[in-house]
């Protein structure tokens, strides 16, 4: 590894969410491919990025900065998941499983980015 933040499980775990989202959102239906399908892997994908991204940053606050974005990512990902639960694009098992995963990456990344002075 040779970016610091390849190292944060905060990073990790994002990049694992992004992967299992974008399988999550094949059962989509192809109405959806501009619409939600599109949303919530672009949200997904955002929270790795932005953490990444903050980290090459130039100063603690820039990272906070990015650190939120990547919060709220995680918090569009969750409402495009209730969307989806309401639609019946995916099962209830489903969105437990993802949103289980979002509310302990949600406490973690919280937790870092208080962290950052």
């Amino acid at each position: 590894m040779k970016f610091k933040f390849e190292k944060l499980v905060i990073w990790q775990k994002a990049m694992d969410y992004g992967e299992s989202i974008h399988i999550l959102s094949n059962k989509f239906p192809p109405i959806e491919i501009y619409n939600l399908t599109s949303q919530i892997r672009r949200a997904a994908d955002s929270i790795a990025l932005n953490i990444s991204e903050g980290a090459i940053g130039q100063s603690n606050a820039e990272y906070r900065k990015f650190m939120g974005y990547s919060i709220r990512s995680l918090a569009e990902v969750v409402t495009c998941l209730y969307k989806a639960k309401r639609r019946e694009y995916i099962s209830d098992a489903d969105f437990n499983v993802h949103y289980e995963f979002a509310f302990n990456l949600m406490n973690m990344m919280v937790s870092f980015k208080d962290k950052i002075n």
